[in-house]
């Protein structure tokens, strides 16, 4: 991109700078620390010029917007057409509750639903089992039977409202009550848009809410994915998730690598149940963390997209352009809000929030201020939603495509996280693949060097953290925090029991048996999963009977 002689001539004046410019002035000022890192513990050099980008080529490396390899954004006119999708994470208590939060955003300018579940709904448990006890309605919202997922929607247009679904070990089921309730309402699956995060892969890698062993769960998956391909064309059925390997501690660069690894195992996997990639992969979506470095994050995203259009084309032989696209739910840095002085978590979450969009999302959740707290206020998501919109309406960033493309910073950032992207494919490969990693400790072990590495940053005082371990502030917190209804348990446990002597439990009986079987052959399961949702039988009886075929998965123990 730049020519050799004026590249030779650059190398010479830069020396002359050193020399005599920057010399004086370090010997005048010196520079506030010996080395500059990012939050990935990546070193920042003083100066970037097009010496450290000069085997970029524009044309293979950058492109335009809306072409391959999609670097500079998947559309041609990114955020100057439609700004990217608010989606609001929420849930919590009773599906009363977080319902009334749900049309509460929408009366606020949100643009679309994202669903938190509690932790007993996450472990495929109802609400009234005794492993659910003391964690109903804690971290989202609970659901035991599509009774639940009815109230929970109600009033809510879903044929022209986007959900997205945090659901993962159970995310089959889920997304059938989901397709119930909608076709309760008169609308047809082939009218839903909407993404369940269904990452599997993840939850051994990070999160670590999985249920059953990793092939049987692999399956799940897929089933999923050809039985949208099919019969619900516009959902996106999978959100391959890197969010959740940066809250445990991963770098950016771990953080990339680790998601595009998993989403290239889920399309070997749906390639060998014979699906065709070019029917699939136009609806594999992407969901990413943005953290505190502002820069190395839209690297992180730029690379993102190149590194999957190039590998989907020339890996995967993918031929459809949208089969190439990498499109991406971005929510801002959880692990980053601080207990101490919250208010100043609505700064974090706006620069997060603004590197997410100057990367290029496609959807965003920002964090509300208390989250270190407690579940967020309705004061707390206002401030939080109001922030996206002033982003989009009021700072300029959205006028224009790509702003930070062409800085010798950005780009050399993003070559070099794109390099130790692929350097982390090689070990993986080497390995024997995203499985045998995962067996072996892989990911687990160099997230936890990561975040160890991370935390003494902080107590070495090497990293600062505002109001933590630099500028506390003993003053007691006053910001309001969200509290439940406190009888919601009871009537959650009352609504389930009602639901059980209300059905017909014969037809409970018969479907349940027949989802048995398929688990036990090769069928898909989904039609089956959806036909006993429609008899209400609840989430733990459906999953109790996947536990009796599939079993249950315990992490190894590593040395």
């Amino acid at each position: 991109m730049y020519d050799k002689a004026q590249l030779e001539a650059l190398k010479k004046d830069l020396e002359k700078w050193e020399e005599i410019h920057l010399q004086q002035s370090l010997s005048r000022l010196p520079e506030r620390s010996k080395e500059f890192i990012t939050t990935s513990s990546a070193p920042v050099e003083r100066l970037y010029t097009p010496l450290d980008v000069a085997e970029q080529d524009y044309q293979r490396d950058l492109g335009l917007p809306g072409v391959y390899p999609f670097t500079r954004g998947v559309h041609p006119t990114m955020y100057r057409s439609r700004l990217w999708t608010m989606r609001m994470f929420a849930g919590f208590g009773t599906a009363e509750e977080t319902n009334a939060r749900f049309r509460y955003l929408l009366d606020q300018g949100q643009t679309g639903l994202s669903i938190a579940f509690d932790l007993p709904t996450l472990m495929g448990y109802d609400t009234d089992s005794p492993e659910s006890l003391g964690e109903f309605g804690k971290c989202g919202v609970a659901v035991s039977s599509l009774r639940d997922m009815e109230i929970l929607l109600e009033n809510i247009p879903l044929d022209k409202v986007s959900s997205s679904m945090t659901i993962n070990s159970p995310a089959a089921v889920i997304w059938a009550m989901y397709i119930a309730t909608a076709e309760k309402q008169g609308i047809r699956p082939d009218q839903l848009r909407g993404t369940i995060q269904n990452d599997i892969l993840k939850e051994y890698i990070a999160q670590k809410e999985f249920i059953f062993p990793p092939e049987p769960s692999m399956r799940l998956v897929v089933d999923t994915i050809e039985y949208g391909t099919r019969a619900v064309p516009q959902w996106n059925t999978i959100s391959i998730s890197g969010y959740h390997i940066r809250e445990a501690g991963s770098t950016a660069a771990q953080e990339l690598a680790f998601t595009l690894a998993d989403g290239m195992e889920y399309v070997r996997w749906a390639q060998a149940r014979g699906l065709d990639i070019d029917e699939f992969a136009p609806r594999l979506s992407f969901f990413f963390n943005a953290h505190n470095d502002f820069f190395e994050e839209i690297a992180k995203y730029r690379a993102a997209r190149r590194i999957w259009a190039r590998e989907m084309r020339e890996t995967f032989g993918a031929t459809q352009e949208r089969s190439w696209l990498m499109r991406f739910h971005t929510q801002t840095a959880g692990v980053s809000l601080t207990a101490q002085q919250p208010e100043n978590n609505i700064v974090r979450v706006a620069i997060q929030a603004l590197a997410a969009v100057l990367g290029g999302t496609q959807s965003l959740h920002t964090n509300s201020m208390d989250e270190a707290l407690a579940l967020p206020s309705e004061h707390a998501v206002t401030i939080a939603l109001r922030t996206q919109q002033i982003i989009a309406e009021e700072s300029g960033v959205a006028n224009t495509i790509d702003p930070l493309g062409g800085s010798f910073f950005v780009e050399a950032m993003t070559n070099r996280i794109e390099a130790q992207a692929y350097d982390y494919f090689r070990r993986i490969q080497e390995l024997g693949g995203v499985l045998p990693a995962i067996e072996k400790g892989f990911f687990q072990s160099e997230i936890s060097d990561a975040a160890y590495r991370y935390q003494m940053e902080i107590d070495q005082h090497i990293r600062s953290i505002v109001g933590v371990n630099k500028y506390q502030d003993q003053t007691p917190i006053t910001i309001p925090i969200l509290e439940m209804d406190p009888q919601g348990y009871r009537r959650q446990v009352a609504r389930l029991a009602k639901v059980r002597q209300e059905r017909d439990p014969g037809r409970v009986g018969q479907t349940l048996d027949r989802l048995r079987i398929a688990c036990q052959g090769t069928e898909n399961t989904m039609p089956y999963i959806l036909e006993a949702v429609h008899a209400y039988a609840t989430l733990g009886e459906i999953i109790g009977v996947m536990r009796e075929v599939f079993g249950t998965y315990e992490e190894p123990t590593w040395i």
